[in-house]
């Protein structure tokens, strides 16, 4: 028989055995205090990854792009860092990095205030614009301090952006409707328009390239659901209704699963649906139609499409309540450094969305907490004892050079995880009456006089000119070909799966 000593014994082993394992956890997030603390040191830890406050350093971006040698990351990174900012001081109430952030949202706006700055025409796709809009958004959102008054304002920013991507010359004929992947014609990503050959050279960038994109249309319709509330403006629900149908009816949302898939060639009428599948677009839809059933008063149509996906993204991408990039993350190839960075935007939108759609709560509140956990436990890395990773399911460190970055989304990804744990403590997203940033309804909608072209009398120099740009023009493919094949080198190129079983859901957008 068990002594009483004996279960004594056993009882205090087994309580140092958990205070042991306790304390190796660097992170804590026991009380919202315990919660404030470790996310103050993770936005610390993130911010020494982040050169652009420093002299002669370039505001609001990450160490990049890959092509450039500087650093692992793209333009858009930036502005998802500056949103996480922003969520932070929301959350926490610490105002440390407002001034960074500020800085860096307002250098990158570009000339048009429009988050179109020219130094990165070359591969600004609407989704990476989107990115910053968000971000803007956002701002306006939490009421974070504005700008100076000669500077561009939050909700204007977001309103620009939202502006540009709702002209005709965005939303395409092709596909019937929805927006391209890329802005501009000469960027990858685009459609390739112009001939077989430049197609052909694109193809050896990845499989989420050169086509109506998921995520594009994603972002245009949280952004307009979102502007929607705040303005209560209804032409930005409609657009935004709009641009879910396109999604729904082009079938990058999987009518009977609710799986959410990357994208479609202009070539094939966006039939030849690429099935990669990443957690942030789903997530983005999510975000957006808890705004939508939000500012249509509880509208059943919205929440049977919130429920919906969200029963659908569970399913896909977490394991035992801890979210796990379903597409790369245990296989080849290995997730991008753009992917390293999705689960934090996916659980930041999921906070806010027990907040607007409350009936959500009681299922989304287990994962946040859940993955939180996970996240922290991972954090043990060199040299400070507390560096994370990205991989939370294994409850291990696994260094960020496994994957060849400098691990800025992989912080970004556990700072969002432990500071959204606050989201019981704060105020929502304020909507219209209640927010502090001004707007501007026709903000990136430019004069048509100034864009008319002035036409001068031909010199030999602008012959001579006209002369080098035809040569570029034709030589033009060949150094897109070499600058394309060189800095995407890691991007899936093979991943189209087959689809998962299909899901318990109702077959059909009954609710539609």
């Amino acid at each position: 028989m068990f002594s009483l000593d004996a279960l004594w014994t056993a009882t205090v082993l087994y309580g140092a055995a958990q205070m042991t394992a306790a304390q190796d956890v660097y992170y804590k997030i026991g009380t919202p205090d315990e919660i404030r603390e470790s996310s103050r040191t993770l936005a610390y830890d993130l911010m020494t990854l982040y050169k652009g406050n420093q002299s002669g350093q370039i505001p609001g971006v990450l160490p990049g792009p890959p092509s450039s040698g500087l650093g692992d990351y793209y333009w858009w990174e930036g502005g998802a860092m500056m949103g996480t900012y922003i969520d932070y001081w929301h959350l926490t109430g610490d105002h440390s990095y407002n001034d960074v952030v500020t800085q860096g949202m307002l250098f990158q706006v570009g000339d048009n205030n429009d988050y179109q700055p020219r130094n990165q025409t070359i591969g600004l796709g609407n989704d990476d614009q989107g990115f910053w809009g968000m971000s803007a958004m956002l701002a306006a959102e939490t009421r974070f301090p504005n700008p100076p008054r000669d500077k561009p304002q939050w909700l204007a920013l977001a309103q620009a952006v939202w502006n540009t991507q709702a002209e005709p010359g965005r939303w395409d004929e092709l596909c019937g409707g929805g927006l391209r992947w890329q802005r501009q014609f000469f960027n990858n990503g685009w459609g390739y328009k112009n001939g077989d050959f430049f197609f052909t050279i694109l193809r050896c960038r990845s499989l989420i390239s050169d086509f109506f994109s998921a995520i594009a249309n994603g972002v245009f319709f949280n952004l307009g659901a979102r502007l929607a509330r705040y303005t209560g403006n209804d032409t930005y629900a409609l657009r935004a209704e709009q641009a879910w149908d396109w999604l729904w009816n082009v079938g990058f949302i999987d009518n009977q699963s609710w799986h959410v898939y990357d994208g479609g060639h202009v070539e094939h009428n966006c039939t030849d649906i690429n099935r990669l599948k990443v957690s942030y677009n789903p997530a983005v839809l999510i975000h957006g139609s808890a705004f939508m059933y939000n500012y249509t008063n509880g509208d059943e149509k919205w929440k049977y499409r919130t429920s919906a996906m969200l029963d659908s993204f569970f399913k896909q991408f977490f394991k035992n309540n801890i979210i796990f990039e379903s597409d790369c993350e245990s296989g080849e190839p290995p997730c991008t450094t753009d992917m390293l960075s999705f689960k934090g935007y996916c659980l930041r939108w999921l906070a806010v969305v027990t907040q607007i759609a409350p009936f959500t709560r009681d299922t989304i509140m287990p994962v946040l907490q859940d993955s939180a956990r996970a996240a922290v436990k991972q954090c043990t890395g060199a040299p400070t004892g507390r560096r994370c990773g990205f991989y939370w399911t294994g409850g291990e460190y696994v260094d960020p050079q496994k994957d060849n970055t400098t691990g800025a989304g992989e912080v970004m990804d556990v700072l969002a995880a432990v500071s959204s744990l606050l989201i019981d403590e704060t105020a929502a997203p304020v909507k219209a009456g209640q927010g502090i940033s001004p707007g501007d309804p026709n903000a990136g909608l430019h004069d048509a006089e100034a864009n008319k072209v002035h036409l001068k009398t031909i010199t030999a120099a602008d012959k001579f000119g006209a002369a080098m740009v035809t040569l570029l023009y034709v030589m033009g493919p060949a150094l897109v070909f070499f600058w394309i094949c060189m800095d995407e080198t890691k991007v899936t190129t093979n991943k189209v799966k087959k689809e998962d079983a299909a899901s318990q859901e109702p077959s059909g957008d009954s609710a539609s």
